[in-house]
């Protein structure tokens, strides 16, 4: 099954941080086809805190969407991840923004991730990879989600896909 991740640090050395999360993934039968570049975001809800790294990878694995959230909470907790604030600073954040056109509403997990097309923080790098992917909700392209973004929150390119050693 083919799935869309975000991945955001925003304690540490963020960008290690969102290496590692992939090398977690790997290292557990998760194929990563399509990285996009690394992203600066402001923070949103809560804004006390360090700005983030955020980038979105999209994957492949033959995990169902509860397993791969299963996984998904332990490689955050191996690497880190303490329990706290909702919207706090956190060292990684692993969220599944997509799942082949699926649609989940169950406690603990909803495909596609709430309010996905209000967050330019997923909306930019996902543009950048799968500009052309519908949300099976809204039925709209992510790139006229993103073109007609009404959020004002900043987001800055720091690292180009061809800059990053995957």
């Amino acid at each position: 099954m083919r799935y869309f991740l975000s991945l955001g640090s925003n304690l540490g050395n963020r960008e290690e941080n969102l290496a590692l999360a992939r090398e977690y993934l790997r290292k557990r039968g998760v194929k990563i086809i399509h990285s996009s570049s690394i992203y600066e975001t402001q923070p949103r809800d809560y804004l006390e805190q360090p700005w983030f790294l955020n980038q979105v990878i999209e994957i492949e694995t033959n995990l169902f969407p509860f397993a791969l959230l299963k996984l998904i909470k332990k490689i955050e907790n191996e690497l880190g991840r303490k329990k706290g604030s909702l919207k706090g600073p956190r060292k990684i954040d692993i969220d599944i923004l997509l799942a082949e056109g699926c649609i989940i509403d169950a406690h603990g997990l909803k495909i596609p991730h709430p309010r996905l097309e209000e967050r330019n923080f997923v909306l930019i790098p996902l543009k950048e990879i799968s500009p052309n992917i519908i949300h099976p909700i809204l039925r709209k392209k992510i790139e006229y989600l993103c073109n007609h973004s009404k959020d004002s929150s900043k987001v800055n390119l720091v690292k180009k896909i061809s800059q990053l050693n995957e």
